[in-house]
């Protein structure tokens, strides 16, 4: 006859080497972690968005700028990658240029632009007499040129054209008119000064160069009156140096005078001989005339500066 047991499996006494489980507070199962609350979980990504927006609230106009500055260097690096090579000038180009300029522009020759720096300081010396008789009137004897070298009215020219004047006038290239007294002369180099009464507002000198480096070839235009014509201008060379000349008269014998070949004609002396830059190496003097008939044959002569200069007084460099 079987036997029931008075204890169910479960309350079967445990073996021995079984661990007894102990039910304590400590070892009462801890439930299972509650789901997260949606409201807390999205609150943190809102606050972080929320300082985000704040930031750039606060530095909107800086990072516009940053903004502005990085695109506008942006566009120039593009188009300084995009723009192709720039091309290398070669000598075909200089001198296709250069054409170019020549054939559509009107380039003033060197003998006008030696004029245009003279011009301002070049007169008309008038040589004046009276005629005789109840109406004495003043009448032109005779026209040369003159030269200013002080602007406050001090002109070189010859000393045969004022040499028996009875007044002297000179006119300014403005057109001004004045008498002018002789101050000094020179006869040894036919030259003379002349002091101008009555002044242009703008009056030029002349700019004075020294003949020391002057040689054969060098171009030279004279500037005068020719029979009373002018200005008038004309160009050459220089021809020869130390020259000797006696004038027609056989009055005097001038020596270490410039030979030119430019044009010169009676009513040219006293007028100033100007290299290419516009300075005065020279005055004007007389014209070789084997023949006697007064007019230019290719051989003119000028007193060098430094004797003109020093029939005022002083050295011009």
């Amino acid at each position: 006859m079987r036997r029931t047991s008075l204890y169910s499996r479960s309350q079967r006494p445990r073996p021995a080497d079984a661990p007894a489980q102990a039910h304590g507070p400590s070892d009462t199962p801890k439930p299972a972690s509650e789901p997260p609350n949606d409201a807390a979980q999205a609150s943190a990504p809102l606050t972080r968005r929320a300082r985000v927006g704040r930031f750039f609230g606060r530095h909107s106009t800086f990072l516009s700028l940053v903004l502005g500055v990085l695109i506008a260097l942006g566009v120039v690096y593009g188009y300084g990658v995009l723009q192709p090579p720039p091309h290398a000038l070669t000598q075909d180009d200089i001198d296709n240029a250069v054409l170019h300029t020549l054939d559509t522009k009107q380039i003033p020759s060197k003998y006008a632009k030696a004029y245009d720096a003279i011009r301002g300081s070049v007169v008309r010396v008038r040589e004046d007499e009276s005629e005789d008789g109840p109406e004495s009137e003043i009448k032109e004897a005779g026209v040369g040129t003159g030269v200013v070298i002080v602007d406050k009215g001090i002109i070189l020219t010859n000393l045969h054209v004022i040499a028996d004047a009875k007044q002297v006038k000179v006119t300014f290239a403005d057109g001004t008119e004045s008498e002018a007294a002789v101050i000094a002369t020179q006869p040894e180099n036919d030259l003379a000064v002349l002091q101008a009464k009555t002044l242009p507002d703008d009056l030029q000198a002349a700019t004075l160069r020294s003949t020391k480096d002057l040689a054969l070839g060098d171009e030279v235009i004279a500037v005068g009156f020719p029979f009373g014509i002018g200005p008038s201008v004309t160009g050459g060379v220089v021809s020869g140096l130390r020259r000797e000349y006696r004038s027609p008269e056989g009055k005097r014998l001038l020596t270490n005078l410039i030979q030119f070949d430019a044009a010169a004609n009676p009513g040219n002396s006293g007028g100033p001989l100007v290299t290419m830059d516009g300075a005065v190496v020279g005055i004007v003097t007389g014209i070789l005339n084997p023949n006697n008939q007064r007019v230019f044959i290719g051989i003119g002569f000028a007193v060098p500066i430094e004797n003109a200069a020093a029939a005022v007084g002083l050295s011009p460099f």
